[in-house]
């Protein structure tokens, strides 16, 4: 099943962006920019407590204003019905909006307001008047009153719980000569994409529905709406051509798209809702907070002989998301005793949900953090600890690993960084007033791959085309599709046409996990090489030759011993009274049931990264550089260098393009961003970007990033691993641990700030 590429293959080549000029000039158009004919403009109206039930609501003085033709609260709202949550479905909440007088949390939906103009809908919005009865509430995970349930509480649910325990970690910690016990803690971190969240919905007579919705997944999208309007998935159409950023925030549908679709329904016309700033803040799902305890034993030899990773994270009143952070800590040593459980608090905020490297971007932190201060109590170099504890198979399921280079990717990441030249003493570097710190960790995201289809087409002029509901949210899948077609066809990835994000093309993986090339490609491969065969059948007939003697290339199909004779695509189809040749292609046709099990599971489910033969990861060896001034505690991040095992890389460009994102929100993690909880009034005091602070250019270095490039033949036909979420694991873990190196002060509580580098020790 492995597909073979000629050393001249468009894939692996550094193609340019096939939607980067598009993006540019203003010809991609985005969800929020279809202006479907009759269309009318919604505002949300939310809560300003965080817990109670409604007591009044006024909205007389709203429906009087110029231009608005609905308000709606739970009132007068129309039914909906539940839809299938995460990871078994596409919804992210269990809320659905209007349907009762509960506040759960400040920020929540609890109206919205409908006019001509978006600004006639702004100003009715602030008309609407809401009387409460408020409630006790939990502000944050770190409220005196809030209380923590394990897995025991969670009921039919509790499998969701990732737990892991093998050996006995607190004998073998009891009994360890060397331990640690630190506690790390992240705050609510949130998506900040540049697209806001927006929903456009039109209904047709008929009673079908199309939603222009900005999603990272829109069969997803496609079967929430069904679900929860009553209809079946197929009258529902979902268009998502363009997505200005996701990082995890638009992989399920969100509360408020209902309602916009809701009003629509309501009034026969279309409607568009676009949050504003602050209502992202305070109504989209972002990253809980988290309270995570390592303990390690070790020998003087450094070889970790038990973990404990005691894991607390902030949910929701009514659902569960597992921020599953100990994932990390079970499967990246080889460590005998390993113990690793979860508990909750559930607090009155939104349901929070995946971000970029969901677990493993602060799981790498805490873990990564633990292993650094190991390294500093037992006087070994950092990177000495971590092959000392090298895991040559999978800890948790013992199985080999599909592919693993990552002691290839320290010794590349340090040479290139010049991690021989570190002086191991904190404090002991400086240039001029300035501390600098140099420091590192690992870090690995296992690779998803599920079941996707794609068509591939020849049209009547000689074109090719590659359609498939896949979405492209930065990533570059729209190149990769095309470079994957042309290799093919044998023609330049720039006359490949790629149409994405469509709910009536066949129905493919969300854009996130790092899964969507993984499960995509190879079915782009299958699909494109069915329909190039179909042609070549054709040009047999007419050129009176056997299919095994011709070939295609130059978008022409000729013969492999006298290349000069052959036909155009264009007149095979002519000659051929035929206006296209095509084909669509699933993750298995074809495949046998063996190899069904190998790359994908069982039929239409996701394979898991160790459902197969193989444990299949992605690894990381992130190398920081700060320099902390010595009087008033500022820090300046100087280098980043990444080296990464992420198996083939189908295109260096967009995945640089990738790590590179990936790795400057870590640095914005590490050293900035943080939503801050009012709690007195439970609810978030920076809800706006000037004050939750995001990195600029200014706060990023330059960054080197360096691939392995090994293919793994394990992951899938085409050899390649996830990519978009590995710059965010161990990035985090090696800026604050060049943060100790340079000052000799560890500090645990993200973000790094100034003012904790100056508070008394």
């Amino acid at each position: 099943m492995t597909i073979e590429l000629a050393p001249d293959s468009p894939i692996g080549a550094a193609t340019g962006r096939r939607d980067g000029r598009d993006k540019v000039t203003g010809a991609a158009r985005y969800a929020a920019e279809f202006q479907p004919e009759g269309l009318l403009h919604a505002v949300l109206v939310t809560s300003t407590v965080p817990a109670g039930v409604i007591s009044a609501v006024d909205t007389a003085q709203a429906e009087a204003m110029p231009g608005v033709r609905l308000v709606l609260t739970h009132r007068n709202a129309a039914r909906l019905y539940p839809a299938p949550l995460y990871p078994f479905g596409a919804a992210f909440q269990s809320l659905l909006p209007l349907q009762d007088d509960k506040v759960r949390f400040s920020g929540q939906a609890i109206g919205v307001v409908v006019a001509d103009t978006p600004e006639q809908a702004a100003d009715a919005a602030t008309r609407v008047r809401v009387g409460y009865h408020t409630a006790p509430f939990i502000s944050d995970v770190g409220d005196p009153r809030a209380v923590s349930y394990g897995a025991e509480d969670c009921g039919e649910i509790a499998e969701a719980v990732p737990n892991h325990r093998r050996g006995d970690a607190e004998a073998a910690l009891a009994e360890a000569p060397v331990t640690l016990d630190a506690t790390y803690t992240s705050p609510r971190l949130y998506h900040c994409a540049m697209e806001l969240h927006s929903t456009t919905a039109a209904w047709d007579a008929d009673g079908t529905l199309t939603v222009w919705e900005p999603t990272q997944w829109v069969a997803g999208a496609q079967s929430v709406f069904a679900a929860w309007f009553g209809l079946q998935p197929e009258q529902v159409h979902v268009i998502a051509p363009y997505i200005g950023g996701g990082f995890g925030s638009k992989g399920g549908p969100q509360p408020h798209a209902a309602l916009a679709i809701m009003a629509a329904r309501e009034l026969g016309r279309p409607v568009k809702l676009v949050l504003t700033r602050p209502q992202h803040f305070g109504g989209i799902s972002p990253r809980p907070a988290t309270r995570n305890r390592v303990r390690l034993g070790a020998d003087p030899t450094g070889k970790v002989t038990a973990l404990i990773y005691d894991s607390l994270n902030e949910v929701s009143i009514d659902d569960l998301y597992v921020e599953p952070s100990g994932g990390i800590a079970a499967q990246t040593y080889d460590v005998p005793h390993v113990t690793v459980d979860y508990r909750f608090v559930p607090v009155n905020a939104v349901t929070p949900s995946s971000m970029r490297a969901p677990g493993e971007a602060i799981g790498s932190f805490a873990l990564e953090s633990a292993m650094d201060e190991l390294a500093a109590a037992l006087d070994l170099d950092p990177i000495e600890l971590r092959l000392r504890n090298y895991a040559e198979r999978d800890p948790i399921s013992g199985k080999p690993w599909s592919g693993k280079n990552l002691r290839r990717a320290y010794e590349l990441g340090a040479e290139a960084f010049g991690w021989q030249r570190r002086d191991p003493r904190p404090g002991s570097m400086r240039d001029g007033t300035e501390l600098i710190g140099w420091g590192m960790a690992g870090g690995s995201f296992p690779t998803y791959i599920h079941p996707s289809a794609a068509g591939a087409r020849v049209c009547g002029d000689g074109t090719v085309e590659v359609v498939s509901g896949g979405t492209d949210i930065g990533t570059g899948t729209y190149t990769l599709l095309a470079q994957v077609a042309a290799d093919v066809f044998g023609i330049p990835a720039d006359s490949v046409r790629v149409r994405l994000g469509d709910s009536s093309y066949p129905e493919a993986a969300v854009s996130g996990g790092s899964m969507l090339a993984g499960s995509l490609t190879p079915v782009v491969h299958r699909a494109a090489s069915a329909a190039r065969d179909e042609l070549l059948h054709l040009a047999a007939a007419l050129m009176g030759r056997d299919v095994s003697e011709l070939r295609s290339g130059g978008g022409r199909v000729y013969a492999a011993d006298r290349p000069e004779e052959g036909l155009s695509f264009a007149e095979i189809l002519a000659r051929s009274d035929r206006t296209a040749v095509a084909a669509e292609r699933d993750s298995f046709d074809g495949i046998s049931e063996e190899e069904r099990s190998k790359f994908y599971g069982t039929l239409g489910l996701l394979r898991l990264p160790a459902a197969g033969p193989y444990a299949v990861y992605s690894w990381s060896s992130v190398f920081a550089e700060v320099a902390v001034d010595e009087d008033l505690g500022t820090i300046r991040l100087r280098r980043l260098v990444g080296a990464f095992d992420c198996g083939r890389v189908l295109n260096p460009v967009t995945a640089r393009s990738q790590l590179l994102g990936a790795m400057v929100m870590a640095g914005g993690a590490a050293l900035l961003e943080a939503g801050v909880v009012d709690a007195g009034l439970g609810r978030l005091a920076n809800p706006n970007l000037a004050e939750y602070m995001l990195p600029v250019n200014a706060d990023i270095p330059d960054i080197e990033v360096l691939f392995i490039g090994e293919p793994d033949p394990h992951a899938n036909p085409l050899g390649a691993r996830g990519i978009g979420e590995m710059g965010m694991t161990g990035t985090i873990a090696a800026i604050a641990n060049a943060v100790y190196h340079a000052t000799g002060r560890r500090v645990r509580d993200l973000p790094i700030l100034m003012e904790k580098m100056l508070s008394p020790r």
